[in-house]
């Protein structure tokens, strides 16, 4: 059941993207008179799901799901129809409208990829609003299990103070990201700020990791489960732990420390058990563990517990607008950055390039509504970013082209132009066989 909602959410994600953006192509084409013989959300490579012929424009669903296209008369593309571009030109052709008709009609797929992220993100602004921990309020700092982290200098306690000179403000969704894709990082560390250098093959550091966070907050030592073969039976599922061996305990990784140290030894300790201090006897394992599983509290029984404040803050619509508008450019900045260490061989980042698998693998196993646009407004920003790479064949190079007839009043030949689509379909190739590579390789050695 759990793959069936994670593939609806991919079909859905990827459908309502892919039409949007080659509507983007169709409206304005329309509107200059242009002919769209079809328009189809996915590729008809031989043959159709589904298609039906209205006016002069044949609408279907082809099998093969890596994308969807519009077919303009008269246009050099991926349907190389050299005996249509043979023949004199026509009034209703692409190739017959004015240059700057044409670079509309080119630039309408990826300005609809960018309204669109925008509008889902002023949309998920009014609906959800903000949830976060204010970073003042994490008064003993992050927890940094991550041996990446760990490596380039950060240290379980450090208090975030900016990353790449943006003040943190609050500890939410985004901070992972904000240091992956960072090069410095100013913590307090004892009362003492110190800067951190992020290493230049830092993602590719973090590739040979299981995944996880980099950062998280400090949670306290609830336990979850005790496991059946644990001697400690006195432990009991929902008890938080005070102190071990006389010291106090306020969270898990101090917790592990004492332990630790107390391996092989019945030692004191003293639970939180239905709000009442405890006092008990545990046995530590040869390994430093009690023989539980940990967890089981959420962020409302964390703030319960007096260990944060989560704020919520709502927006009206109108207050959501600049919200959105905000958190769109944000998402823009953050994935060109992205995709400018993909293209520096010496972040190693190229790596981490995914296909379809790593698109599907970041939906979740359970329906969220919030997750899920907030996963399709992120894939609109990437897949108008890619289509305005200046490559033949994808938007970005019939643009290149567009601008320079404009700028130099002169038209690259139809031969020209078909080289270059054969040139710019190659690439694609290139890049969806190495994307696609790059997920079955790490399908088979396990990261």
């Amino acid at each position: 059941m759990d793959i069936v909602i994670k593939l609806s959410q991919f079909l859905l994600s990827l459908s309502l993207l892919i039409i949007l953006h080659e509507l983007g192509h169709f409206i304005p084409a329309k509107l200059f008179k242009t002919r769209v013989e079809k328009f189809y959300l996915f590729f008809d490579v031989k043959y159709s799901l589904l298609k039906k012929k209205i006016g002069e424009t044949e609408y279907g669903i082809g099998w093969l799901p890596l994308g969807g296209y519009v077919k303009i008369s008269g246009m050099i593309d991926e349907s190389m129809d050299k005996e249509q571009m043979a023949l004199p030109p026509q009034p209703w052709e692409f190739r017959s409208k004015p240059a700057w008709q044409r670079l509309i009609i080119m630039l309408g797929g990826v300005t609809v990829n960018f309204i669109l992220a925008f509008i889902i993100y002023i949309g998920m602004a009014f609906a959800y609003g903000d949830t976060y921990v204010a970073n003042a309020d994490l008064k003993d700092g992050i927890l940094v299990d991550n041996p990446a982290m760990l490596k380039a200098g950060f240290k379980t306690g450090d208090k975030l103070i900016s990353i790449d000179g943006k003040k943190v403000e609050n500890f939410d969704k985004e901070l992972n990201m904000n240091i992956i894709i960072s090069k410095q990082v100013l913590v307090e560390r004892n009362g003492q700020q110190q800067t951190i250098n992020i290493p230049n093959d830092f993602v590719d550091q973090l590739s040979k990791q299981e995944k996880g966070l980099l950062v998280n907050i400090r949670v306290p030592f609830a336990i979850a489960k005790v496991a059946d073969e644990s001697v400690n039976k006195n432990l009991k599922p929902k008890d938080l732990i005070l102190s071990l061996n006389g010291e106090k305990v306020k969270y898990f990784d101090e917790a592990k420390t004492i332990l630790n140290k107390n391996k092989g030894k019945t030692i004191p300790a003293v639970v939180l058990r239905d709000l009442k201090e405890t006092p008990i006897t545990v046995k530590v394992s040869n390994e430093g563990t009690l023989g539980v599983i940990a967890g089981g509290l959420d962020m409302a029984s964390l703030e319960k517990l007096g260990y944060y404040k989560i704020s919520t803050k709502e927006y009206s619509f109108f207050e959501s607008i600049p919200v959105g508008l905000t958190k769109g450019k944000d998402q823009l900045v953050s994935y060109g950055k992205q995709l400018k260490m993909i293209f520096n061989p010496e972040t190693k980042a190229y790596k981490q390039v995914g296909g379809f698998a790593a698109i599907f693998n970041i939906f979740p196993s359970s329906w969220s509504w919030e997750v899920f646009w907030s996963i399709t407004a992120l894939l609109s920003i990437m897949l108008g970013v890619m289509n305005l790479l200046p490559i033949p064949a994808l938007d970005g190079g019939h643009v290149m082209f567009l601008l320079y007839e404009i700028i130099s009043g002169r038209k690259p030949s139809d031969k020209f132009l078909e080289n270059a689509q054969m040139v710019g379909f190659v690439l694609l190739i290139a890049l969806l066989l190495f994307a696609n590579g790059n997920d079955i390789y790490k399908a088979i050695v396990g990261k």
